[in-house]
């Protein structure tokens, strides 16, 4: 039974937390540089927030710690000074934090490590004019300590610590050896997820002594990558349990093209890597009920979505004589992952259609100035938003017809998921988690959820916006296909219980 909320569970999950008393929950701590609603850049801030929110759910005592960034500090969540001045060793130095916590309502605590030199800056890692922080090891290596010891101080005994990408891969190796034969951690496991391989936090070998993690893990069995000292590596190869973020994508990262280098690495635990797809919260994003759209639209009646299209030509200044087209959206970063240089070598032919778009992101400059340059050239068929606002988002996903994502590669897909729920017809690349979430559309049977293309080709994008195109403009189809993707489920608890059940197998195995 489940402890929050007195419901069955719907899988044998059950029976594994029904053996524990209420009074003696498992315990998580989860270490992650983003996690929603307080602090996020991409897909990684909103996985951990759900997943945190979800484990809760089902009856875990959770605890979350994040550094304490400016855009909390400048933020309207509550939070209150619990901790003054805890030492946290780093290198061959002592340095303090202040902790902040902030508690919600279900009884998650959220603590913040207060040092304005590491954490007070406009930006998380970095900006795309400079590249990273210079200093990113340093400050998020002192992350992982002050995890550790925060835990310790508050007296939290965690049976999981679960550990998110590179920024946090340092933990699972101190657990391994500076904490090895501390009591208080003699019944801890490690979990660790990483979300793209691509980011793999690899410095120079020298760092090694900043990092206080002994010098004999700096092998090719440990923390040494191709002569560079890489915590993803750390995390993966020292944690108890690993997983990825969708199963395609825990296949495709054992491939060159997809491993980045660290396929081999990935390949040693290749029989225990576990792909867990995320969950969507369909509470906070539902069009019935989303207060910042035009108006409010649900499966049973489209009429609204028709409503927020033609309020999102007048916002943009688009031209009505393209309202009998499609309107296409493109909510995501401005990178080559995410496939913005395919994109930009196919919008000439894609403006030749009765077409017009909204685009919403951030990024590389270069991408940057060429999309103003088309805005120049079209500024009555294209809309530009830069940054990710979650209210522009909202309302692109209300009013489009089709969500470009013609990605190089793909672990999430958590915005395809949340345009699904919008009736905005995802048209991907079928790679990683999208071929996990879109069904390719047949216009045969009238199944499906979206348009998928197989080749990162610009030829093979333009003729799947054709195919989409002639489904779209026709209404009855294009009203199935809406509810086809609204009613796709992504429920946040098959994704909580899953990973419950990598914490189970994790203690066990321990």
């Amino acid at each position: 039974m489940n402890l929050i909320t007195n419901e069955p569970y719907s899988n044998g999950i059950g029976d594994l937390l029904d053996k524990l008393s209420s009074n003696d929950p498992i315990r998580v701590l989860i270490l992650s540089s983003e996690v929603a609603p307080y602090a996020q850049l991409g897909c990684l801030g909103d996985d951990v927030g759900l997943l945190y929110k979800g484990l809760r759910k089902l009856g875990l005592e959770v605890r979350v710690v994040l550094p304490f960034y400016r855009m909390v500090r400048e933020s309207e969540w509550p939070v209150r000074p619990i901790l003054q001045k805890m030492e946290v060793p780093v290198g061959d130095r002592i340095l303090e934090t202040d902790v902040w916590e902030a508690s919600e309502d279900d009884g998650v605590k959220v603590y913040f490590f207060d040092r304005e030199d590491l954490f007070d800056r406009p930006n998380l890692y970095g900006n795309t004019r400079h590249g990273d922080y210079y200093d990113n090891l340093h400050r998020y290596v002192f992350f992982c300590r002050a995890g550790i010891l925060l835990a310790k101080r508050l007296g939290f005994r965690p049976n999981v610590v679960h550990l998110h990408d590179w920024e946090t891969g340092a933990v699972s190796v101190y657990l391994k050896s500076l904490y090895k034969n501390d009591p208080f951690f003699s019944k801890t496991v490690t979990v660790f997820t990483f979300h793209n391989v691509g980011y793999q936090g690899n410095f120079p070998p020298e760092e090694l002594a900043h990092t206080g993690i002994p010098i004999s893990y700096y092998n090719p069995g440990g923390v040494e990558f191709w002569g560079r000292l890489s915590l993803l590596k750390a995390g993966i190869v020292f944690s108890d349990a690993i997983n990825t973020v969708s199963p395609t994508y825990a296949r495709e990262v054992l491939d060159p093209i997809y491993g980045m280098g660290m396929e081999g690495v990935v390949a040693k635990r290749a029989h225990e890597l576990r792909g867990i797809l995320n969950g969507r919260d369909d509470e906070a994003w539902n069009p019935a009920a989303d207060p910042v759209i035009e108006a409010p639209y649900s499966r049973q009646d489209l009429s609204g979505k028709d409503v927020c299209r033609k309020g999102l030509f007048r916002e943009f200044g688009l031209n009505p004589e393209f309202g009998d087209g499609l309107l296409l959206g493109w909510s995501s970063r401005f990178i080559d992952q995410k496939g913005m240089g395919l994109f930009l070598k196919a919008l000439g032919p894609l403006m030749e259609g009765n077409v017009a778009l909204i685009i919403q992101g951030e990024g590389e400059e270069s991408y940057e100035r060429e999309l103003r340059a088309w805005l120049g050239k079209y500024p009555d068929r294209i809309g530009l938003v830069m940054g990710m606002e979650e209210r522009v988002t909202r309302r692109i996903f209300s009013g489009v017809d089709i969500l470009l994502s013609p990605s190089q590669y793909e672990p999430s897909g958590m915005m395809q998921m949340r345009a699904m729920k919008y009736g905005a017809i995802p048209l991907v690349r079928k790679t990683g988690a999208f071929a996990d979430i879109i069904e390719p559309y047949d216009p045969d049977t009238g199944r499906g959820t979206g348009f998928l293309f197989e080749r990162f080709e610009v030829p093979e994008f333009i003729a799947k916006v054709g195919e989409a195109y002639s489904v779209l403009t026709d209404e009855e189809r294009r009203d199935a296909l809406r509810r086809n993707a609204m009613n796709k489920e992504f429920s946040w608890r098959r994704c909580a219980e899953e990973y419950l059940d990598l914490y189970m197998a994790a203690m066990n195995k321990r």
